[in-house]
This record gives structure tokens, sequence and C-alpha cells, in this order.
């Protein structure tokens, strides 16, 4: 069996809006699409680590109290752990734009008509944002 690639993943959520980065269409894995901010969980670094650093990497900002959060997505060789974030210091911008080609704030009833890089997570992103 093929260890799973630990994934830390931060939904960002403000006046009932929710944060996506749009994946430049010439990466690798999941071009194109819509996702949290997010990325590998280095060796020696805890998931709840990881994703503070990835905001900062990838957003600029400083989160606080990341709070994990349940999430289904379909790809069995991902270790997946999503975090809701609600508190963080600065205002988000695209800091790693060979990563992402844009990132945009969405109400709710926008998501089902995104293209997202992990589909089956759209109830699991829904619930949370109820909460």
């Amino acid at each position: 069996m093929v260890a799973r690639i630990p994934i830390s993943a931060a939904l960002l959520v403000r006046d009932g809006l929710v944060l996506l980065v749009h994946r430049h269409p010439s990466r690798r894995w999941y071009p194109d699409c819509w996702d949290l901010v997010g990325g590998h969980v280095e060796a020696g670094e805890l998931p709840d680590q990881a994703v503070r650093r990835e905001c900062l990497e990838e957003l600029g900002v400083h989160i606080h109290d990341p709070v994990p959060m349940p999430m289904t997505i379909s790809d069995p060789t991902l270790d997946w752990h999503a975090f809701l974030v609600t508190h963080w210091d600065g205002e988000p911008v695209n800091a790693a734009p060979d990563e992402h080609d844009d990132l945009r704030w969405f109400r709710p009833t926008d998501l089902a008509n995104l293209k997202l890089a992990h589909p089956t997570s759209l109830p699991s992103l829904l619930t949370a944002i109820q909460v």
C-alpha cells in the first residue's frame, strides 16, 4: 500500500463569504479549478502548523485558532486535514502567483457552480459555513 500524502487546507470565512484560490492552469495536480488554500504537511510538522504556514506563504496572513473540520474528498492518495478559519491578521492576497492565478470571496450559493478541485467536498464546505 502506498503512503497517503498529508495535506492541510484552510477554509477562510468572513461575513458569510468563503475565500477560494484558483489553481493555475499549469499546475500538475488539479489544474484550472477552485480550491482551498493549503498544501503538503512537511516532515516533522503537525497539520495545524502546516495550515498556518501555507496561509502565510500563499495568502500573506497569520491565521488564529484553525478549527479542524470534517471534509469528504474522493482522492484516496491524500490524507486530508481541513480547518475552518475565521480569524486572521492581514488581508489575503495572492502571495503565490505561480500556484494560483486568482483568489476570490464567494457566497455559499456560488460554490455549486464552480469547478472545484474536490467536488465531493461541497457538502462539507456548506456545512462548515453554516456553523
